[in-house]
C-alpha cells in the first residue's frame, strides 16, 4: 500500500451547491478581507467537491446525525425557524 498524504482543506462555508451532469457539486468559499479594511469580507471560491447523488445523500445523513449530536451537547441550538445555529454566531441586536 502506497503512503497516502492527508490534506486538510479549510472553508468558511459553501457558496453554492448545484446538480450538473448527474453529479452534485459543492463550491466551497473562504472569506477574504476587504483590501482597504473598510468593507465586509468577500466570499472567494476555494475548492469544489463533486459526488454522485447517493454519495451526497450519505453525506447529508452523516451531517444530520452530527447536527443532532451537537444540538444534544448544547453546541448548537434551534432557532424560531427550526434551523440549527451555532451559539457563538448568534448575536442579539438591541
Amino acid at each position: 500500500m502506497a503512503d497516502r498524504k492527508e490534506q486538510e482543506i479549510y472553508a468558511d462555508g459553501i457558496g453554492q451547491i448545484h446538480f450538473v451532469g448527474g453529479m452534485v457539486r459543492f463550491d466551497f468559499i473562504t472569506l477574504q478581507p476587504d483590501p482597504k479594511g473598510k468593507g465586509e469580507p468577500t466570499p472567494v471560491y476555494n475548492e469544489r467537491i463533486i459526488m454522485p447523488p447517493q454519495g451526497f445523500l450519505n453525506a447529508f445523513n452523516s451531517m444530520q446525525q452530527l447536527i443532532d449530536k451537537l444540538l444534544e451537547a448544547g453546541v448548537l441550538k434551534r432557532t424560531d425557524a427550526g434551523e440549527a445555529d451555532a451559539k457563538s454566531d448568534k448575536k442579539e441586536k438591541k
